[in-house]
């Protein structure tokens, strides 16, 4: 037993530490994207303080700004719904609150980018680009990882909230389905922008890789369907065979 004890201690010394350096560099690359960005980032702060919409809600830098400084906001609301949900019993509350929330944080502020209406808004005809791959060349890489991100969160947080989606082919459709309702959205609106085939291949991309990321935490068909929980009704033949010894003694 103290071998086999001796035996299975490395493995998981092994994990923790591999686990403390995945933190560790999530940490690092989080602190690194902070300091890049940190420049536009201000630069935008002023507005937004002011609350000016014309700098802030209609720049890349302030969505981005304003959707940093909503972090605190939206982890409050997970707590409040996790404790909430834990108070009624919900399994997996936790896990739920913060797939909800996840959703609309990480979804919403790409969309409005997305949305977001250019210089030739109402005025400029809409145009459309059904050839694949040819717009990636004109996206360039600061383009991509944007298209890349746009349905990232719903790629992750949909499966570990819902049991619908919780397969790849699945994600894939989410992604694509809501990607391609913004491009028609583009279009019929008119906001000069590019209704691209190549938009909703990058970002139902992004879904899945998102999604795989967040695999182990996938919500399974096992699982209660709804927060409530409910008793599972009886099986016919343990119900038959319990009213069959019930007249069997009464007899």
């Amino acid at each position: 037993m103290n071998h086999s004890a001796s035996l299975s201690a490395p493995p998981r010394r092994t994990r923790g530490i591999i686990r403390v350096l995945l933190i560790g560099l999530a940490v690092v690359g989080v602190a690194s994207a902070v300091f890049l960005v940190r420049r536009p980032l201000m630069m935008s702060a002023p507005r937004c303080l002011a609350g000016r919409w014309h700098g802030c809600f209609d720049t890349f830098n302030g969505v981005v700004l304003m959707t940093l400084v909503a972090v605190p906001l939206s982890l409050l609301v997970v707590w409040a719904l996790a404790r909430r949900r834990r108070a009624a019993g919900v399994p997996s509350a936790w896990r739920m609150s913060l797939a909800e929330v996840g959703m609309v944080h990480g979804t919403v502020p790409f969309l409005w980018l997305t949305m977001m209406p250019g210089a030739g808004a109402g005025v400029v005809p809409g145009r459309v680009s059904l050839v694949p791959l040819r717009d990636l060349v004109t996206m360039g890489p600061l383009g991509i990882v944007g298209n890349l991100l746009v349905f990232a969160a719903l790629g992750f947080f949909a499966p570990m909230r819902f049991a619908a989606p919780a397969s790849v082919p699945r994600i894939l459709a989410l992604g694509a389905g809501c990607s391609v309702l913004v491009e028609i959205a583009q279009y019929v609106l008119r906001l000069d922008r590019v209704s691209s085939v190549d938009d909703v291949l990058v970002n139902a991309t992004g879904a899945v890789l998102a999604g795989l990321a967040s695999r182990r935490w996938w919500r399974t068909t096992a699982e209660a369907p709804s927060d409530g929980s409910h008793a599972a009704p009886a099986p016919a033949s343990a119900s038959a065979s319990a009213s069959a010894s019930a007249s069997a003694s009464a007899g």
